[in-house]
Order: structure tokens, then sequence, then C-alpha cells
């Protein structure tokens, strides 16, 4: 049997992308286990890290939390477990980022607006610092 291919943190961060600092905070939280260590004390990364590396890091990407890629991680070791709870963690990650899509939507309309009213001129007459300076059209707290 072959040995396993093993990594030192520097070469499991070029490998992924991930600085050295963010693995060494992700075994702290407990996301990616901690690695066994060399005779000389150097943290040993298996081809096992570097994949949930990969998964974590792609996880991120795609803006799941820590406490969702927990949950995932936790769950994609269950292989024989319905997937209806990884079915509920994407769907109520889809959800907050289609709320975040609706509010930069408003968001972008309300700069349109507010950049239609620049007619050029001094700051002292400048119409979007006017209207951004203008209370909140819905009431809220800035």
């Amino acid at each position: 049997m072959a040995e396993e291919r093993s990594f030192r943190i520097g070469d499991l961060a070029g490998a992924t992308g991930t600085k050295v600092v963010t693995i060494r905070y992700y075994e702290k939280i407990g996301l990616l286990p901690e690695p066994d260590r060399s005779a000389g004390n150097y943290r040993i990364y298996t081809k096992g890290h570097r994949e949930r590396l990969h998964f974590i890091r792609r996880c991120r990407h795609l803006g799941f939390t820590l406490e969702q890629i927990r949950g995932l991680l936790d769950l994609s070791q269950k292989e024989d477990r319905d997937c209806e709870a990884v079915d509920r963690i994407v769907a109520d990650h889809l959800a907050e980022i289609e709320a975040k899509v609706a509010d930069l939507q408003k968001l972008a309309q309300e700069l349109k607006r507010v950049g239609d009213c620049c007619q050029g001129g001094r700051i002292g007459d400048c119409r979007i610092i006017e209207a951004l300076s203008a209370a909140d059209p819905e009431g809220r707290a800035a």
C-alpha cells in the first residue's frame, strides 16, 4: 500500500489558496481536525485535510456561515442519513441570499434615484449630499 502524501502547513495553504492563519483558526474552532505532528513538532496534513479544507473554502465562497459549514461537515459524516437536513441548510441559506439580493436591488434603485438628482455644480448645492442627509423615507435609523 502506498504511503499517503503529507503536507506541511505552508504546502496546504498553497494547495488550497488559504492563509496559514486561517488554517490554524479552522483547527482551533474544530472545522479542521488537528493534524499529527512530526518529530520536529511541525503539523503534518493529509489528503483528507486538503479535501476538507477545499470543502470549507467552497462553502465560504458561497457565503455559508462557519456554523452552517460545521453542520454540513457533520452531516457529511453520516452517509446513510436522509439528506433532508442538508436540504434545509441550503434552503435557509438561499432564502438569506434572496433577501440580501432584494435589499441590494432596493439600494441600487435608491442610489440611482439619488444620483439622478445631480445637476453638477458646487458641493454646497449638491442634491446627492442633500438627499443623503434627509431622513430615511421608511423612518429607519441609520
